[in-house]
């Protein structure tokens, strides 16, 4: 039996009818669950503790830090709370992967300058050298001025590498390398959780291209959270 666009109302819901004992209409509602699933980013991270039951698996979460930032500020986790952020591990007088790599967060950061929901933290690991004046230098001469968004953090040589650990990047002191430290070029992006959901290498373009398509995934993930929340 042909059903037209002229039919009755009661032809119309029959036909409507017959499309869901067919299962026409449920590969849209699937598609559009699996689209959804799909825009979710992954949870990265280390595990450190048992879990404390079979559906607990995730990762453990970045810990809490203390770090001063380029302005002699204080940041802690709490300067983070309600945003995702962006962070990696460098040193001024880096004389090979730092000066690019600095180059592509800088595009990253372009990119989001405009939107408040999006941070970035820069941890120097040679704190000995890179002192509150020389980072606040260093964040001018890459055009930051607004340092409530990107944040260039000095803290104990300890706990930077901890930290950079916990953001599944690396770094330490290497007499034999240039600088005389070594440490890779990772991107990590946090959640407001402060889980890390992606890990980029920030040397390579592709990569970075990458991080600029999935911090808007991100984004609307936070958002479906909080208006979840809201109701």
């Amino acid at each position: 039996m042909r059903i037209t666009l002229s039919a009755s109302t009661s032809l119309r819901t029959l036909a409507l009818g017959a499309l869901l004992a067919a299962g026409s209409l449920v590969p849209f509602a699937c598609s559009s669950k699996k689209a959804e699933e799909a825009e979710r980013l992954p949870i990265l991270g280390i595990r450190h503790s048992e879990p404390t039951s079979p559906t607990d698996t995730l990762p453990d979460p970045v810990p809490n830090f203390q770090l001063t930032n380029q302005m002699g500020q204080p940041i802690n986790n709490q300067t983070f709370a309600g945003k995702v952020y962006v962070t990696d591990f460098f040193f001024t007088t880096c004389p090979s992967i730092c000066p690019k790599m600095q180059s592509e967060m800088l595009r990253v950061y372009k990119a989001f300058e405009g939107n408040p929901n999006v941070l970035f933290l820069s941890h120097t690991i040679d704190p000995g050298h890179d002192s509150i004046s020389v980072l606040r230098d260093y964040a001018e001469r890459l055009g930051i001025k607004d340092a409530s968004r990107w944040h260039f953090a000095t803290a104990p040589q300890d706990t930077v590498f901890h930290l950079a650990h916990a953001y599944m990047s690396g770094a330490q002191i290497d007499k034999q390398a240039a600088g005389g430290y070594s440490h890779d070029g990772a991107f990590a992006l946090i959640d407001s959780h402060r889980r890390v959901r992606g890990v980029y290498d920030g040397m390579v373009k592709e990569q970075v291209d990458r991080l600029i398509a999935d911090l808007p995934k991100l984004l609307r993930e936070e958002q479906t959270q909080q208006n979840v929340a809201a109701k």
